[in-house]
């Protein structure tokens, strides 16, 4: 806002106003979902460290979690399974879409259109009983990979692969991009990002769609508007930015010297630091395990060579930990996602978070309203 029409008499009234800019340090409502726990460096999902999630179960029994509130026996993983197999499948209508969208858009607006489409062709748009709302967020889980693998197939001209519905989420999502399933190796580090990725408590996109959850909107415009603030490079986009950095750098030779030099001119480098983490992100050192395996098993070494260098020179220099980023850009981009698509990957993973808050905003909802310090002119007659 440019700064003439900013009130220059203003003086702040501490007894009155105590701006906390981006919320820092609110706390805003209570949640049963997931607790970042700063002091010890740990983050839960409904009581279980993402640490445990990660090594011992499968994202869709962490998204059952994420739903029901607990880890599903045999008999209710079973049964959660063969419900989102069947979802799997897009319409034509929306495939057809997503086929027409501009080849250069970024795939995290064709997921946020993609989304939008589902809603549109959904008769309980209106319906927001939590039946019909967890049903709703199963099938945004089914889809939304769906969705992805088509936009990525269909900018690089390739032809759609349906869903393979004896697949896993993980499997089928690599059978959908690229035609089959690779290494077993792989695939867990995939499947293993997704649960890490899956929920983080009141992070700014999963606000937003608390924020429109509490207007009594739908999940899908809800979900929408969490997919608006992720593609953010401060947030979700984060991981895409951290590999374009690791690529401009290209050498391990050259890294250490290209971080002094970003330093010095107090660059932004992208996957460091967090709001609420300040010993280290605590979903950093499993996906940083599974990003070594990556290069392991393609041979892409130099990759994590240039990430021991990078978090090395921060960590000496400024006593700031690498975020959940950090590794996941480099170990997406062995895996053979093109970077565009790390941050639509995420949403593959975090629909579950946000589906779990939306569902609970709307159990014991009260509209968000915050109020503002106006700074101003002064109220003012116009002169004709």
């Amino acid at each position: 806002m440019s700064q003439e029409y900013i009130n220059p008499d203003y003086v702040p009234e501490p007894d009155k106003v105590n701006v906390k800019k981006g919320l820092e340090g609110v706390v805003l409502d209570t949640t049963a979902v997931s607790k970042v726990n700063a002091d010890t460096n740990s983050l839960i999902y409904r009581g279980y460290p993402v640490q445990e999630l990660a090594e011992k179960c499968s994202f869709e029994e962490v998204a059952y979690l994420m739903y029901n509130g607990d880890l599903p026996n045999k008999t209710q993983l079973a049964d959660f399974q063969k419900l989102e197999r069947s979802y799997r499948d897009i319409s034509k209508e929306n495939l057809e879409t997503l086929r027409r969208l501009p080849k250069k858009s970024h795939p995290m607006d064709s997921i946020r259109t993609g989304v939008s489409f589902l809603g549109c062709e959904d008769e309980r748009i209106w319906d927001a009983t939590p039946k019909t709302n967890l049903d709703k967020a199963i099938r945004m889980l089914a889809k939304i990979p769906t969705m992805i693998a088509a936009d990525l197939r269909f900018k690089k001209g390739q032809d759609f692969i349906p869903p393979n519905k004896d697949l896993s989420m993980a499997e089928n999502f690599f059978h959908m991009c690229f035609g089959k399933v690779p290494q077993k190796e792989i695939v867990k580090a995939f499947d293993v990002s997704l649960i890490l990725y899956a929920e983080h408590s009141f992070n700014a996109s999963t606000f937003t769609t608390r924020v429109v959850t509490s207007t009594e909107s739908d999940i899908y415009s809800a979900t929408v508007a969490g997919i608006g603030a992720l593609k953010g490079p401060l947030h979700g986009g984060a991981n895409e930015q951290v590999m374009h950095m690791m690529m401009e750098i290209g050498d391990p030779a050259k890294a250490e010297k290209w971080m002094l030099d970003a330093l010095a001119a107090k660059r932004k480098v992208m996957g460091f630091g967090h709001r609420v983490y300040k010993k280290g992100d605590s979903r950093v050192p499993t996906m940083k395990k599974y990003a070594q395996v990556m290069a392991d098993v393609t041979g892409q070494q130099k990759w994590m060579q240039i990430y021991e260098t990078l978090e090395k020179v921060m960590v000496d220099k400024k006593k700031i930990y690498p975020n959940l980023d950090f590794p996941a850009g480099p170990a997406y981009y062995m895996m053979g996602f093109e970077i565009d698509f790390f941050t639509p990957i995420f949403v593959m993973a975090r629909t579950t978070g946000w589906s779990a808050h939306i569902m609970e905003q709307a159990a014991n909802n009260r509209i968000i309203r915050p109020l503002s310090e106006y700074v101003g002119a002064p109220q003012r007659s116009i002169e004709r």
